[in-house]
């Protein structure tokens, strides 16, 4: 089972950028499915974007409505991250974001935005937009 930290968060003005990293341990990596999820104060912890498991780093990608077209989640085999880039940043992105790693395979959205399909999770890091 693969452990995950992420880092990268933030302050950044609305219509600004950040990129979110995720280094996950451990020797399998390429066997996981690769999400990140966010929790704003007072809601549940909603769904972001998702990257399938791959060998070659290059899975399908699956993607929030409210972040298609503005969010990019990518991942490095070799190097065992993730990476969430965000662009177009919105007051609304506010958020504690979570990166998440599942060992399953599917190949709809049906799976990737299930919380208990995932089953390490970091500690989160905080990413605000300011208005």
């Amino acid at each position: 089972q693969v452990q995950v930290v992420e880092s990268g968060g933030g302050l950044v003005q609305a219509g600004g950028s950040l990129r979110l990293s995720c280094a996950a341990s451990g020797r399998t990596f390429s066997n996981y499915a690769m999400g990140w999820f966010r929790q704003a104060p007072g809601k549940e912890r909603e769904f972001v974007a998702a990257i399938r498991r791959s060998r070659r780093s290059d899975g399908s990608t699956y993607y929030a409505d409210s972040v298609k077209g503005r969010f990019t989640i990518s991942r490095d085999n070799a190097k065992n991250m993730v990476y969430l880039q965000m662009n177009s940043l919105k007051p609304e992105d506010t958020s504690v974001y979570y990166c998440a790693a599942g060992q399953f395979d599917c190949s709809g959205y049906g799976c990737y935005d299930r919380l208990l399909a995932y089953d390490s999770w970091g500690q989160g890091t905080q990413v605000t937009v300011s208005s």
